[in-house]
């Protein structure tokens, strides 16, 4: 009986050995950086794997756009009404929707 007690206690401490209740379960740092042709800087990602939305921050800014899919001719459209950003491919385009005003196209990982 004491064995089984002293084996039982040994798994237990070995199983809380690599417990974190500290470590996220998603990565720090997900985003992905592509520079337009306007050299403007766009840093997204998704925010799940059904990429219905994404989070977009322009350039070295803290403010992130949460923008949600729209239909869209081809490749996927994203805005919020405020920010658009199109991709095809390994390429997107972003534009202020309101005045329609060209942030950066032909944008790139880098």
């Amino acid at each position: 009986m004491k064995g089984f007690i002293a084996i039982t206690a040994l798994v237990l401490l070995g199983g809380c050995a690599n417990w974190n209740p500290f470590q996220s379960s998603t990565p720090a740092d997900d985003w992905t950086t592509w520079t337009c042709d306007s050299q403007a800087k766009v840093v997204w990602r998704y925010t799940d794997d059904s990429r219905q939305e994404v989070d977009v921050r322009l350039g070295g800014a803290d403010q992130v756009h949460r923008l949600k899919q729209e239909p869209g001719a081809s490749g996927s459209l994203y805005s919020d009404n405020m920010l658009a950003f199109h991709m095809k491919g390994e390429e997107g385009l972003v534009y202020w929707v309101a005045t329609n005003d060209l942030i950066g196209r032909g944008c790139k990982a880098q």
